[in-house]
């Protein structure tokens, strides 16, 4: 029976959109970097195309104009749509806070934590509601869709429970671009073996694969894409070489080619600074700014001397009592403790480095209450109110903008850090953050993008080094954007990715 909700066969519905699919052969192939440089490709050729990934797993999210949370990753997208995000755009977001289990986030709200199998064991069908009712959504305000999937597209052991990848294709029509990771080996192995796991109803909506991330001269591969067409039947519709000119935010993890534990720092022309690499660390891109001053950014998980650092740094996490209790297990508070440089905690790294955190309701494991590192004068109370808003301010004299994500309420008895505007034009601004001597904390991600605040916050801590001056983030994000459609036009085949959704692209 047909969901009465389905406006596809009802007479003068409006016209839903084409759906164009990027699935992948695993993860971290590249399915979000393809996505978002096929959304600009289509934007810039006058579309109006929207991004979409039905169910995201990720502890590196955003919020929206309207204060509901996301996948980075969607937001990354819709800014290459010159879109604001919406929540239709990731209506399902799971967040990993233990290792067996996530905060379920629903079209921007908290729903609960369940355990992965209580996930995947209860009723999948009011989920997959909300799923396809959220592309029916976009598909009735924009032009094409461009759906990215996650992981594999061919689990066979989870394709009754699938949400995201070929049940959406079926249920939007769409056609599919099998991405391929040849960096990683076995390129080969990779698409014949997907294709090969997939019931042919899916395998029929396989139009074109991509081979992305190759390295060295793409004419050496030309036997190889012709090996694949003619195993497979599907065409190659592009070789995709490394860069490094472009950088786009990740989607939940650390580059591939991040190192963590590397040597310690020996430039003294460069400011180093340390990330303690949390089990449960989250929006990670809050240090993307860093790099482009010039920081030398170095991710540690095993304690060592951080003499030869100037700064450390304690980012976001989704559990900040569990991450507590690693880095005392793992001998990293004396360390700590022992630094004499300074610090600064961001989000769930400024409740560790607070006196207490108290969980009366068991939001992060047991209920009861952790002591923190007492580097700051804060007591964190978890609360099952999430708090997620957008929100801007001043650090000194310098306007900041960024986005709250937090659970907690954090009261400070000292020194905050900047001065948020009120939430209406009559109520006064309010501190918030903390700082003392040389440690610092705030919920405010993207804190660092404001321009002048890296040269505000670092300089002073080496005088002798001179800061360059960046463009704008926004400017930058959407440059990056337009580079990474540059090279993806010139290595796929635009012509028939087009043809796919009836939109010519030349």
């Amino acid at each position: 029976m047909r969901d009465p909700r389905d406006v596809r066969d009802v007479p003068n519905a409006p016209a839903l959109a084409r759906l164009l699919c990027v699935f992948g052969t695993g993860s971290d192939v590249g399915k979000s970097w393809i996505t978002a440089g096929l959304c600009r490709i289509f934007q810039e050729a006058g579309v109006d195309v929207a991004p979409y990934k039905a169910q995201n797993m990720s502890n590196n999210a955003g919020v929206t104009p309207d204060g509901l949370e996301m996948g980075r990753a969607q937001i990354v997208q819709a800014h290459a749509c010159r879109l604001p995000p919406h929540v239709d755009m990731n209506p399902l977001l799971l967040k990993p806070n233990t290792d067996v289990g996530a905060q379920v986030v629903a079209l921007g709200r908290v729903m609960g934590s369940l355990s992965a199998r209580e996930y995947f064991t209860t009723d999948m069908g009011p989920r997959r509601e909300l799923v396809f009712g959220a592309l029916d959504r976009l598909r009735r305000r924009h032009q094409l869709v461009i759906a990215e999937g996650a992981g594999s597209c061919a689990e066979v052991n989870l394709r009754a429970r699938d949400l995201v990848n070929m049940p959406i294709a079926h249920h939007g029509d769409g056609r599919v671009l099998l991405v391929a990771d040849i960096h990683k080996g076995g390129v080969f192995g990779q698409v014949v073996g997907t294709l090969a796991c997939m019931p042919e109803p899916d395998r029929a909506r396989v139009a074109g694969v991509i081979v992305n991330r190759f390295r060295g001269d793409p004419t050496l591969f030309e036997d190889g894409v012709a090996w694949l067409e003619k195993r497979t039947g599907v065409p190659v519709l592009g070789v995709v070489p490394w860069t490094r000119s472009v950088q786009i935010e990740l989607e939940d993890g650390l580059s591939p080619e991040t190192v963590v534990d590397p040597p310690p720092p020996r430039d003294p022309a460069r400011f180093h600074a340390a990330v303690l690499r949390l089990p449960h660390m989250s929006n990670f891109t809050d240090f993307d700014a860093l790099e482009r001053h010039g920081v030398v950014l170095h991710y540690l998980a095993r304690p060592r001397d951080l003499s030869t650092y100037d700064l450390l740094l304690l980012p976001g996490t989704k559990n900040s009592r569990g991450d507590l209790g690693w880095l005392r297990r793992e001998g990293w508070e004396s360390v700590i403790r022992a630094f004499e440089g300074h610090v600064i905690g961001l989000c769930g790294g400024y409740q560790i480095l607070g006196h207490v955190i108290v969980d009366p309701h068991g939001i992060e494991g047991e209920p009861g209450e952790t002591p923190g590192l007492g580097l700051l004068p804060v007591r964190t109370v978890m609360d099952p109110q999430k708090t997620t808003r957008w929100t801007r301010g001043t650090l000194g004299s310098l306007p900041v903008e960024g986005y709250e994500i937090h659970v907690g309420r954090t009261d400070v008895d000292g020194a905050g850090l900047l001065l948020l505007d009120g939430p209406d034009a009559l109520d006064r601004a309010r501190p918030e953050g903390c700082t003392t001597g040389r440690v610092m904390g705030t919920y405010l991600h993207g804190f660092f993008d404001a321009p002048g605040v890296v040269e505000a916050v670092l300089g002073p801590l080496r005088p002798d080094l001179s800061w360059p001056e960046v463009e704008p983030h926004p400017a930058w994000r959407d440059r990056q954007l337009g580079l990474l459609a540059e090279h993806l036009r010139g290595c796929l085949e635009l012509d028939a990715i087009g043809a796919l959704v009836d939109i010519e692209l030349s």
